[in-house]
């Protein structure tokens, strides 16, 4: 019988029903999680905000290090464990997901460390006539209420990037992770927990109706809202949001790469493999435009192709997976829709073009689509890689800003000043040289432009977002 995972809400609370959780890979059911309705996201609110407003009942800094560190001990010990719930809950392959759980170890540490480095900061005075005889400095503290809505695609290391910083911060934080993947959440969350967290200062929830999941988000005692997903919605809550919230939006892109004439194919292709097929795809800075000189295009995408022939597709949880599937079985369909409507157009489908399965997709290498191709002008989060050839590389530049997408690119090139060249043409918040453009460690900042985000990620830069910096000026 699956196991069933109960809302993590301080207190009794009313019960709304049971969702239950499907691998992706077979559709085989592995969990229920219990879902709330209107009084038991009240109720989350209520003692959220509570805990808030009892400034002397807050947690001081040295325990919450203390909790961190003893989770961060907890998640390397079950470490093995938690990679197999997420393969399996998520899809990402064993070999993937024991990085994440590795990465999301990292980033607990990474918010103890930001603990002990930054307490504040001393405002020069005395250094005119009206701050005479004055001394300041600012002192942190927490926001507010945090709300955490997370997506699937890394359903540990996301939760530990938005809950994390919340805990470090002082914040109560109410978690809403992904309907698909809501196991490592309420994993985590009861890690926390285990490590000394007072449950009322963390709580998960999940809902089914979506009046009662907006009404979590917009409710006026939020003082952060932490928002992954889709632009679509991510930009719909933020217009909700009550007065005097403040949100952080993580979105998506079609991430372009230029590989420039003289660049080193034997090290960009294997590079750029993992990061347009990583997760099948389904990452949020997934490698999707590549724009090829095209003295080298036709070399460089025959190899690209070759290179996504030979990834093993299959089961999640096996070791010798590369590829696993796509989260829903309707988004193998959109991927196949998408590609058809591509080779309509004029593309050459080199590699891939066809589903294997009910839930996997070839990794799928097109050469140049046409720019209006839906390949060419949104996210195809599935495994699709375009090629396109340029003869100018500022014009391949221009090419790569021309969607209202903006998170991190890439040149591939041997030349510096090449390399500058095109990381000062490109739009984007960040731009890597010779690496693919998922790219990210959980230290710096991951930031989208345009409609891919609003406010910079990454441990250090969401704990400053989760704090205000009282000023104090003494007399």
């Amino acid at each position: 019988m699956p196991e069933l995972f109960e809302s993590l809400i301080a207190g009794e609370h009313e019960r709304a029903g049971r969702l239950t959780v499907f691998a992706p890979f077979d559709r085989m059911p592995i969990a229920e999680v219990e879902t709330v309705g209107e009084a038991g996201v009240g109720q989350a609110l209520d003692t959220a905000y509570r805990l808030f407003r009892d400034r002397r009942g807050w947690l001081p800094v040295h325990r919450r290090i203390e909790i961190l560190e003893r989770t961060a001990q907890i998640l390397h010990e079950r470490a093995e464990a938690l990679a197999l719930e997420a393969a399996r809950e998520g899809g990402k392959p064993l070999i993937d997901s024991r990085v994440e759980v590795a990465r999301s170890i990292d980033s607990i540490r990474l918010c103890v460390e930001c603990l002990r480095t930054d307490g504040g900061e001393v405002v020069p005075m005395d250094i005119n006539t009206a701050s005479a005889g004055r001394h300041a400095f600012t002192m942190p503290e927490p926001i507010g209420v945090v709300v955490a809505v997370s997506a699937f695609n890394h359903p540990l290391n996301l939760i530990a990037h938005q809950v994390g910083p919340a805990v470090a911060a002082g914040c109560p934080v109410i978690a809403k992770p992904a309907e698909d993947t809501p196991l490592s959440c309420f994993r985590f969350v009861g890690i926390l927990r285990e490590a000394g967290l007072p449950e009322e200062w963390c709580q998960a929830l999940m809902t089914r109706d979506l009046d009662v999941a907006m009404r979590l988000v917009t409710d006026p005692r939020v003082g952060f809202l932490s928002f992954i997903g889709s632009a679509k919605v991510g930009w719909k809550l933020r217009s909700m949001l009550a007065p005097g919230t403040r949100c952080a939006l993580e979105h998506g892109g079609a991430a372009p790469v230029i590989v420039v004439a003289d660049a080193d194919l034997d090290a960009a292709i294997p590079r750029l493999a993992k990061g347009g097929f990583y997760h099948a795809g389904q990452v949020c800075v997934s490698v999707q435009r590549i724009f090829a000189d095209r003295a080298i295009a036709g070399e460089f995408a025959a190899r690209l192709a070759d290179a996504a022939d030979r990834l093993r597709i299959g089961d999640p949880t096996l070791p010798d997976t590369e590829v696993g599937p796509l989260i829903r079985e309707a988004d193998v369909q959109r991927v196949e829709d998408w590609v058809r409507e591509a080779e309509a157009g004029g593309a050459r489908v080199l590699a891939g073009g066809e589903a294997r399965s009910n839930s996997t997709y070839a990794c799928t290498v097109l050469e140049d689509p046409a720019p209006d191709a839906r390949v060419s002008t949104d996210e195809v989060f599935g495994p699709v890689v375009c090629v396109y050839p340029f003869d100018d590389l500022d014009a391949a530049a221009a090419r790569a800003n021309g969607l209202r997408w903006a998170f991190q690119a890439a040149v591939f090139t041997r030349d510096m000043a090449t390399a500058m060249q095109a990381a000062h043409g490109l739009d984007a918040s960040a731009v890597m040289v010779n690496d693919h453009t998922a790219f990210r460690v959980d230290w710096m900042p991951f930031a989208g432009l345009r409609e891919s985000g609003l406010g910079v990620g990454g441990i250090p830069h969401t704990l400053r977002d989760m704090q205000v910096r009282k000023l104090i000026v003494i007399q």
